[in-house]
């Protein structure tokens, strides 16, 4: 087996990258309030709340598993986790698109539309706290159930 050299490069950054780094850790820092927030007041997950939220806003509360896909920026798999968890709660119900028998739907539950709504202003309330303020990175690791 032969070992990969890699460079050290010269300890330079560009403004480039650290406009990237600055995005990267403000996501994971507002996932992870996001997600805290809405696990702790709501039993949900962000992506879970994200899914809610964009059915709750169609009129029929309804769409094509593809079309969810798209707007929370999920890959197909992922999104099908998250709506067998949403599913398990009964916040959503999965019925054969009519039009396509090849495509699935995802209809809001009445259970799920209550849940959106009450999760909503927490959703809310991290975002206005945190979009526009300055990263602290005050998300860190939970601490472990042995604490």
């Amino acid at each position: 087996m032969t070992a990969t050299k890699v460079s050290g490069g010269t300890g330079e950054t560009t403004a480039d990258v650290r406009e990237w780094r600055e995005l990267l850790a403000r996501h994971a820092d507002m996932t992870c309030a996001l997600d805290r927030a809405l696990q702790a007041g709501h039993s949900l997950g962000m992506s879970e709340y994200e899914v809610l939220e964009r059915l709750a806003e169609l009129p029929e509360h309804s769409a094509k598993v593809a079309t969810i896909a798209k707007s929370v920026h999920l890959s197909q798999s992922a999104l099908s986790r998250v709506i067998g968890r949403l599913e398990v709660a009964g916040l959503v119900e999965r019925h054969m698109c009519p039009e396509d028998r090849r495509a699935v739907n995802v209809r809001l539950t009445d259970e799920g539309l209550h849940r959106q709504a009450e999760a909503q202003p927490t959703q809310r309330k991290v975002l206005a706290q945190r979009l526009h303020a300055p990263l602290v990175k005050t998300c860190g690791p939970l601490p472990s159930s042995g604490e």
